[in-house]
C-alpha cells in the first residue's frame, strides 16, 4: 500500500525528472510535505477515515494557501495569508497534502498561460504549444504527473480550456458550489473554483469534498426519469474555424455519445457565441477592474505586471455605467434564448476551444488568439450554467477535448454522461426481479442503468420459479429444447455492473445471455443444480407474466 510520505517523494522525483520549474510559483520545501503526509499517515493508522490520504495537491495562486504567498500572478500583489481558503482547508482535512501554488495567467486574465512575469507555462505534450489558462500551472502540474488533483479558477474557460489542451478532467461546477472566499477575484459575481484531475472519478471526489450547501440549490432541477441521455449538438457550420481535423474529432465524440444510447438534438449555437463575445467586448470587463484595477492603476509600468493584462484591465475603468447595463439587458435576452433552443435537453457538447495555439502564435497576436480560444467556453458563467471538460482524442498528436454543459446543479449529471466518452456503457439484459415494476429494478437505477428496450431471449432456455426472498426465477439454458423468455436490456456505467458481481448472491451468475435477433448480453443466469425442484415457468413466457397467475393472497 503506498502511503501518503511515498506519494510526495514521488511527487518531488517527478518534478525533478520534467524540469518545469514555470509550472509552479511557490514551491514548498519537501521536508514539509513530508512531514504533512507523515501526519496523515499517522491519521490513518489510527483509524481515521481520509478519502484524499495519498492524495498530493496543486493549488493555483489566487487561492489562498496559509504560509505560501498568495500572488495572483504579479510579485509585487503578493499577500500571506493566515488561513487556507475553504476549497484548500477542506482538501487538506480529507487528507490531501498541498504541494504548493501555481503560476497562472496573471489576475487570471487570460485563456493561454503565457501572461506572466513568472514565465510562459508550456503545454506538458508539447513545449512549443500553450498549455491554456489562466489554470496553466495547475492542469501541467496533473497532466504531468507530480499533482493528483488541482485547483484552478474559471471565469471564462480558465479551468477548462488548459484542461482540453493537456489531456486531463476539469471540472467547472455550479456557481457558488465551492466557495470562492480566499480567491483573488477576477469576476466575483462569475468566478468558480475548479477542480483538474486525471480522472472524473478524482475530480467528482475532490468536488463533492469542496463543496458547500447552497440556498440556490432548492431551485435546483428535479431529477429526470431514467430515459437516453439528450444532448444538444450543434451543426459544424455554427462552430466556426476550427484546426485542421478537429471538426472530425468533434463528429467522432458525438457518434461516441450516440453509440451509447444517447440522443442527439439539434441546437442554436448563435446565442451561445454572442454572449461569449460580449464577456471582454462588453461592459462586464470592468468586473476586472472593480478587482484589481486599483493597484494597477498605483503601479504604473512595473516590471511585475503583464502588459497584456495591465492593458486590458486599465481600460475598463473608462466603461460608462449606461453600456453596463444595455449590456445586462441584452446577457438577459441571449440567455433566454439559449435555454429555451436547450430545450429538454440534458447537456450541450462542444469543443472545449476551437483549436490549439503556439507559443509563437499567442506572441504575435496575444488579444486576437485569446478571444478566439474563449468562443466556447465564455458564455458558460454568464448564463450560470456548469460545465465538464474531459478529453476526446488526438488529433495531429495533440489533444483534443470536448465539453457538456448543462443547467446550474446538474454538476454529478454532466460528470456521468462525460463518463460515456470515455467509458462505453455495458448492456445487461435482466428477466426477474430486476425488470421494471419489480422489487430490484432500484438497484438498476440507483447505479445509473437506463432501460434500452424490452425484446426476448433466443429459443433456448427455461426459466424457474426459485425459493428466494424477494422471489426471482432462474434462467438456464438449454438449447434446442427451450422456449423464449422475455428480458429487458439495460445500459449501465461500467462501474455499475461492478457494483451487481460484488453483491450478485448464490445461485445467481453473469453470463452471456443470447436474444431473439442473434445478439448475445450480458445477464443473470443460474447454477442448473440450483433449480433442482424448483417450478419451471417457462410456458408463461416472461416472470411478469408468472406472477400476475398467481392466486393473490
Amino acid at each position: 500500500m503506498t502511503t501518503a510520505v511515498d506519494r510526495v517523494r514521488a511527487a518531488y522525483a517527478r518534478i525533478a525528472q520534467v524540469d518545469r520549474p514555470e509550472v509552479w510559483i511557490a514551491l514548498r520545501p519537501q521536508a514539509d510535505t513530508e512531514s504533512d503526509a507523515a501526519a496523515v499517515d499517522a491519521k490513518v493508522a489510527a483509524g481515521d477515515r481520509l478519502p484524499l490520504a495519498g492524495t498530493v495537491l496543486a493549488v493555483k495562486g489566487n487561492i489562498d494557501v496559509a504560509g505560501l504567498p498568495t500572488t495572483a500572478g504579479c510579485p509585487a500583489y503578493a499577500y500571506e495569508p493566515d488561513t487556507d481558503a475553504p476549497a484548500v482547508a477542506r482538501l487538506k482535512a480529507a487528507g490531501a497534502v498541498v504541494l504548493g501554488t501555481t503560476n497562472l495567467d496573471q489576475f487570471a486574465t487570460g485563456l493561454v498561460g503565457t501572461r506572466s512575469p513568472y514565465g510562459a507555462v508550456r503545454n506538458a505534450l508539447s513545449p512549443e504549444h500553450v498549455s491554456g489558462g489562466s489554470s496553466s500551472g495547475s492542469a501541467v502540474a496533473v497532466a504531468l504527473g507530480i499533482a493528483d488533483v488541482a485547483l484552478g479558477t474559471d471565469t471564462a474557460g480558465s479551468g477548462r480550456v488548459p484542461a482540453a489542451f493537456n489531456g486531463i478532467v476539469g471540472l467547472k461546477p455550479t456557481f457558488g458550489l465551492i466557495p470562492t472566499e480566499g480567491v483573488v477575484p477576477a469576476c466575483a459575481s462569475l468566478d468558480c473554483v475548479t477542480v483538474f484531475a486525471r480522472t472524473l472519478s478524482e475530480a467528482e471526489q475532490a468536488m463533492s469534498l469542496m463543496a458547500a450547501p447552497s440556498g440556490r440549490a432548492l431551485s435546483a432541477p428535479a431529477p429526470r426519469d431514467p430515459g437516453p441521455w439528450r444532448i444538444a449538438v450543434p451543426e459544424l457550420g455554427q462552430l466556426g474555424r476550427l484546426d485542421p481535423g478537429w471538426a472530425e474529432a468533434f463528429e467522432a465524440a458525438a457518434q461516441r455519445l450516440s453509440d451509447a444510447g444517447a440522443e442527439l438534438l439539434p441546437v442554436d449555437l448563435a446565442p451561445f457565441t454572442e454572449a461569449a463575445a460580449m464577456l471582454y467586448e462588453g461592459a462586464f470587463v470592468a468586473e476586472r477592474y472593480t478587482a484589481v484595477g486599483s493597484f494597477i492603476d498605483a503601479h504604473p509600468g512595473s516590471p511585475d505586471l503583464d502588459p497584456t493584462v495591465a492593458g486590458i484591465i486599465s481600460r475598463a475603468k473608462d466603461i460608462p455605467a449606461h453600456q453596463l447595463y444595455a449590456d445586462q439587458q441584452r446577457l438577459a435576452s441571449l440567455r433566454v434564448r439559449a435555454l429555451a433552443t436547450l430545450g429538454d435537453a440534458d447537456a450541450l457538447l462542444l469543443p472545449t476551444a476551437p483549436g490549439h495555439p503556439t507559443l509563437t502564435e499567442v506572441a504575435a497576436d496575444p488579444l486576437g488568439v485569446n478571444a478566439r480560444l474563449g468562443r466556447f467556453t465564455n458564455s458558460t458563467n454568464l448564463f450560470d450554467l456548469a460545465a465538464v471538460a474531459v478529453p476526446a482524442g488526438d488529433v495531429n498528436g495533440l489533444p483534443f477535448g470536448v465539453m457538456l454543459i448543462g443547467p446550474a446543479f446538474t454538476d454529478e449529471r454532466l460528470v456521468r454522461i462525460a463518463g460515456l466518452l470515455n467509458n462505453p456503457p455495458l448492456r445487461l439484459a435482466v428477466i426477474g426481479a430486476h425488470l421494471s415494476g419489480q422489487p430490484l429494478n432500484g438497484q438498476l437505477l440507483a447505479v445509473g442503468g437506463r432501460l434500452v428496450r424490452t425484446t426476448t431471449t433466443a429459443r433456448a432456455y427455461r426459466l424457474y420459479a426459485l425459493d428466494t426472498l424477494p422471489p426471482k426465477p432462474g434462467l438456464v439454458r438449454v438449447g434446442e429444447d427451450g422456449g423464449t423468455i422475455e428480458a429487458e436490456v439495460w445500459q449501465l456505467p461500467a462501474e455499475g455492473l461492478g457494483v451487481f458481481l460484488a453483491a450478485l448472491p448464490r445461485p445467481m451468475a453473469l453470463g452471456s445471455v443470447e436474444l431473439a435477433d442473434g445478439s448475445f448480453v450480458t445477464g443473470f443466469l443460474c447454477e442448473p443444480q440450483a433449480v433442482e425442484g424448483a417450478r419451471e415457468i417457462t410456458s408463461f413466457g416472461s416472470w411478469r407474466a408468472y406472477l400476475a397467475a398467481l392466486p393473490r393472497p
